[in-house]
Formats: C-alpha cells, sequence, structure tokens
C-alpha cells in the first residue's frame, strides 16, 4: 500500500508538472483534507460513542458533559499533530514557513492541553461539590490557583516555542522579572492567603447567611472563589465581595444563631411613667382572675401581709407597708406568658427586665428567643407585642409616645363630665 501510494504520487507530480506550484497546492489541500477527517472522526464518531458509554455505566443522574468536554478539548490536538506530521512531504514549501507553520501547531497543541488541564479540574470541582462536607471546605479557589499556574507554564511554553529558545532558559531570563510578576499578581495573592484562612478556620461557608454593611451585603453566601465571595441579598440582587475583604473588615456570619436553634428577640416597651401605681383591692381582685397570675398574686399577698405585719409592730403609717405595682405585676405576667408561649424557646436566656428610664419613656425590655426560621420569627415577634401592647391597659399602664394625645383627650372628657 506504501508503494503503490508513493507510486500514485509520483504520477499526479509528473501530471502536473506543466503547472507551476499545483502540485504543492494538491498536496496540502490534501493534507487539510486528511486532518478535517481526522477532526471530524474523532469528535463525531468516537465522542458520541464515548458519550452512550458514559450514559449507559454512570446512570441519568451523571452529568457527561464535563468529562465529555475535556476528551473534546484533546480532539482538537488530532488535527494540528496531522499538519504538523505532514507538513514535511509538501514539496516546494520554504523551510523557515515550514518551521513557522510546525511552530504554530505545536503551540496550539500546548493552549490546547492547558484547557484541558482546565475543564478536567472543573470536572474535578463538580464531582466534589457533590460531597456532603463540600459546602464547609470549599475547593474552587484553589483549583482557580491551579489553572493560573498551568496557563502561566503554557504561555511560557507557546512563547519558547514561537521563539525557538529552551522553556527552561526562558524561565531562567524571566528570574529578574519576579518583583514585576508579584506586583502584577498582588491580588491574586492576597486572595490565595484570605481563601486559605477562610477555608481554615471556616468563618464563611457556602449557605452562611452574612451581613456586610460596607459592601452593601445581606443574604446567603452563594458562590466562594478565588477573587470574590458571591452573596445573594434578601432583595435578590447580587453582591460581589473581595475574598480579602473578609479577613481584613469586619462582618457579621449568621451561622452561629442558625445552628443553635433560637433568634434573639430583643426589644422594649416603652411605658409612661405617670402610670405607674400601686395596686388596691379592686385592681388586685380583678387582676386575680387572670390564669397566669392567680398563684403568683396569693403568694404575694401572703408574703406581704407577713412583712407588713411585722413592720406594723414597730412602724403602724400606711407608708411603711409594702405594697404591689401594676408595672411590676405586669413585669412578672410578661415572664410567665413567654413561659407558656409554644414559639419560645425554654431552654434559653428568658428575661424581662426594666432599664433605666429615658426621655421616651421606662423601658421594659424582652430578651429571648424565638425559631430562626425568618418568617416565623417574625410572626411570633409580632404576636408576642401585639398582646402586650393589647393588655396593657388591663393593668392601668400606658405606652409612651412623643406625639401621643391621650392626655389631651382625657382632659377634655374629664371636663365633658
Amino acid at each position: 500500500m506504501a508503494v503503490m501510494g508513493i507510486r500514485w504520487l509520483d504520477q499526479l507530480e509528473n501530471m502536473l508538472a506543466p503547472y507551476p506550484m499545483a502540485y504543492p497546492a494538491v498536496v496540502l489541500a490534501a493534507l487539510l483534507l486528511v486532518a478535517w477527517l481526522a477532526n471530524f472522526v474523532t469528535k463525531r464518531i468516537l465522542l458520541r460513542g464515548l458519550r452512550s458509554m458514559i450514559e449507559r455505566f454512570s446512570g441519568p443522574n451523571h452529568n457527561a458533559r464535563q468529562p465529555l468536554r475535556v476528551i473534546a478539548r484533546l480532539a482538537n490536538i488530532v488535527p494540528s499533530v496531522v499538519i504538523a506530521s505532514g507538513l514535511s512531504i509538501v514539496p516546494e514549501l520554504p523551510p523557515g514557513l515550514v518551521n513557522t507553520l510546525k511552530a504554530l501547531c505545536h503551540a496550539w497543541t500546548v493552549l490546547t492541553i492547558a484547557m484541558a488541564v482546565s475543564h478536567a479540574l472543573d470536572a474535578f470541582n463538580d464531582f466534589y461539590e457533590r460531597r456532603a462536607d463540600a459546602r464547609n471546605k470549599p475547593i474552587k479557589g484553589y483549583l482557580q490557583v491551579v489553572k493560573i499556574i498551568v496557563f502561566v507554564f503554557a504561555g511560557l511554553s507557546i512563547v519558547a516555542i514561537l521563539v525557538g529558545v529552551e522553556l527552561l532558559h526562558l524561565v531562567t531570563g524571566l528570574g529578574a522579572a519576579t518583583a514585576v510578576f508579584m506586583l502584577i499578581f498582588q491580588d491574586t495573592i492576597l486572595s490565595l492567603v484570605a481563601s486559605v484562612q477562610i477555608s481554615g478556620d471556616g468563618r464563611v461557608r457556602i449557605g452562611d447567611w452574612i451581613e456586610m454593611p460596607s459592601q452593601n451585603a445581606d443574604g446567603d453566601v452563594t458562590d466562594i472563589a478565588l477573587h470574590t465571595v458571591t452573596v445573594r441579598n434578601f432583595d435578590n440582587t447580587i453582591t460581589t465581595i473581595p475574598t480579602k475583604k473578609l479577613v481584613t473588615e469586619s462582618f457579621r456570619n449568621w451561622r452561629g444563631m442558625q445552628e443553635s436553634g433560637g433568634r434573639r428577640i430583643k426589644r422594649s416597651l416603652y411605658l409612661d411613667q405617670h402610670s405607674v401605681r400601686f395596686l388596691d383591692a379592686p385592681a388586685l381582685e380583678r387582676l386575680g382572675q387572670f390564669g397566669l397570675l392567680d398563684d403568683y398574686l396569693q403568694a404575694k399577698q401572703q408574703e406581704l401581709g407577713q412583712w407588713n405585719a411585722k413592720v406594723a409592730e414597730e412602724h403602724p403609717e400606711p407608708v411603711n407597708a409594702r405594697r404591689m405595682t401594676n408595672l411590676g405585676t405586669f413585669r412578672v405576667y410578661v415572664e410567665r406568658y413567654l413561659r407558656s408561649h409554644p414559639d419560645i424557646k425554654q431552654d434559653m436566656t428568658l428575661l424581662v427586665r426594666q432599664m433605666a428610664p429615658t426621655p421616651q419613656g421606662l423601658p421594659l425590655e424582652i430578651y429571648c428567643f424565638a425559631p430562626t426560621a425568618w418568617a416565623q420569627y417574625e410572626r411570633t415577634q409580632s404576636d408576642v407585642f401585639d398582646h402586650l401592647l393589647a393588655i396593657l391597659p388591663e393593668f392601668g399602664l400606658r405606652v409612651f409616645q412623643e406625639s401621643s394625645d391621650a392626655m389631651l383627650m382625657a382632659a377634655h372628657e374629664a371636663r365633658s363630665s
């Protein structure tokens, strides 16, 4: 077969001898046709067979595109290898042109291999992210560093091939430019260090709710890459934060709250201090009908009765006696109400405390924990304060409002009566 092929080429050359450059053009066209056929057979036949084989053995849920992208990139090497190998049989081509075309084919081969390695790293990342612990230890940033190294070496190799020098000599010559490269890649180096710290201490993971006002970020982390961390805000906007910012600047991570199972409620009712008073007998009798207070009032009245009986022996004046106040009784009611609420976490801190008076009123702070789900948390918090605001008048208390006209209305009603 080889002898017949050589004879056929000799006959073709003799036939086209009267036409200058006709024979080289035909041989070059044949070479390009063989390269195209090799690419066609590789991609249309071999790749389809590989796709069917992978889908058959991997199952319908497996993504076969990633490994096939690697093979498809490597298949692009075939035409360049065919052309580089066949250029030597094309007659009458200048040696300089042949060397240049071969160098371009070799450069294309190096670039194709680098891109195939990049796709292989993407496929490895996709495979790694299927693991249950992938969100706690993302490796995307490290793989991006590997990609940068691969493409840097590929670029140096391409330059060495096109210039016609050894790669080692080229790398040695670039040693003097290290400071320049450090300046060019300083952001990449800082981002790599930040990625290592973030991955090492787990300060940010995919799925975490973070809040960073300086970067206008308030939402869930969706991606952690080498240079940026992507956050989907609660208004569905996207914020990208430079990775190094998560090391050099402060931010709030709500993961601890979510893992604890309780989100804090810390709000105050601002009471009008003029509404605070002692409870008289009718008020005590009316409040005794509250299921949350009946045993408390009985025990408290008994305690105060014993105390006042002892004091009355030496100081019989009523001013020396201890009495119950509507504010103290309301504080006990609020605490018992929270203790009986089904959505308040009973195994976490629960306080109802009176804070220092302010020009806006007397703060009665509620400190407790509700479910972490946002909608349920807001619903629980609203239910609690709806009830407390509505029950306040039963204790003879009023909330303080700077623009309130309650006093004017009370005065008007008094004059009308």
